[in-house]
């Protein structure tokens, strides 16, 4: 075990009561092993008033107001992206304990978190790093959090007709897709929207970006994968002069007119994984490959 103490800092799904049960188990091995818990407010107010759980937390924090050796997700996915977007640039390595059903991200389950904390703790792990897209807008940071781990969606709003997306690669014009949407999207995502809609599954590692349409008017443009150090620029016009920029899913009402800027982050986000962990079983696991399923 490290000699100092280690802080491990706790983002949860506070929408769903069941995915809390595990946390008071998980809370007290970590106190018992003089680790620092800290935990997000949101999840905090959740589990202690909403589900009247008795947790210790050494220090209670807000949005991306923390520090700590390791961040614990405690959710499916979505809550991996959401504790992803928290953490930032801070190289932070997250632990993600998969409290729902599919998680490709949150790769640990309840029944094996202990073991998997009790590695992390001797030091008997390995880490990930996975590439990271952020878009701006007009030139300017399209959010306080405009960096995405799984994708980059442009989208029509609501029930509006689709909408035309003039998309250039490195100052080349490419094409203008006239669809649904575009995704744009990491390896890491290329198994979530991207892949919904026809795209490829892209090794971690690859070093690519895919270009998805969403519903395009003709069948003949198709998912294309480009280098992930070429910078995308988007241009959208719309019938209701405005769409949607959906960054992991926190999404962005824009204006017909922006130029949008989509490139591969500084950074990467850093995951925690057993020694054992192989992608392409985990993908053979997650995607049923080989089963019968009649």
């Amino acid at each position: 075990m490290s000699e100092r103490q280690l802080r491990f800092a706790f983002f949860g799904n506070i929408y769903q009561a069941k995915k809390s049960m595990s946390i008071q188990k998980i809370l007290s091995f970590l106190s018992e092993r003089g680790a620092a818990v800290y935990i997000e407010r949101a999840y905090y107010h959740f589990l202690t008033v909403e589900q009247q759980i008795d947790v210790h937390a050494d220090k209670v924090f807000s949005g991306d107001e923390f520090e700590a050796d390791f961040v614990v997700s405690m959710g499916g996915d979505g809550t991996f992206l959401s504790a992803a977007s928290r953490v930032g640039d801070k190289g932070i390595p997250i632990i993600g304990v998969n409290m729902g059903r599919l998680g490709f991200l949150a790769s640990f389950t309840p029944e094996c978190v202990e073991e998997a904390l009790t590695d992390v703790l001797e030091g008997n792990y390995a880490v990930d790093e996975l590439s990271v897209i952020g878009a701006k807008a007009d030139g300017e940071l399209l959010s306080d959090h405009p960096y995405a781990l799984n994708d980059i969606a442009v989208l029509k709003r609501d029930n509006a007709s689709m909408i035309s997306i003039r998309a250039y690669v490195n100052d080349e014009y490419l094409v203008t897709y006239q669809a649904d949407g575009l995704i744009v999207s990491t390896p890491t995502g290329s198994t979530a929207y991207s892949l919904s809609n026809g795209g490829p599954i892209v090794a971690p590692q690859a070093g690519v970006i895919c270009l998805t349409p969403v519903a395009p008017h003709s069948l003949n443009v198709r998912p294309m994968v480009i280098p992930d150090n070429a910078e995308i620029t988007l241009t959208v016009e719309s019938r209701s002069h405005q769409f949607l920029v959906a960054i992991d899913g926190r999404s962005e009402k824009c204006s017909e007119g922006t130029v949008l800027t989509i490139r591969k982050a500084k950074f990467p986000i850093r995951v925690v994984k057993r020694f054992d962990t192989k992608y392409f079983h985990t993908l053979r696991q997650k995607m049923m490959w080989g089963k019968d399923t009649r």
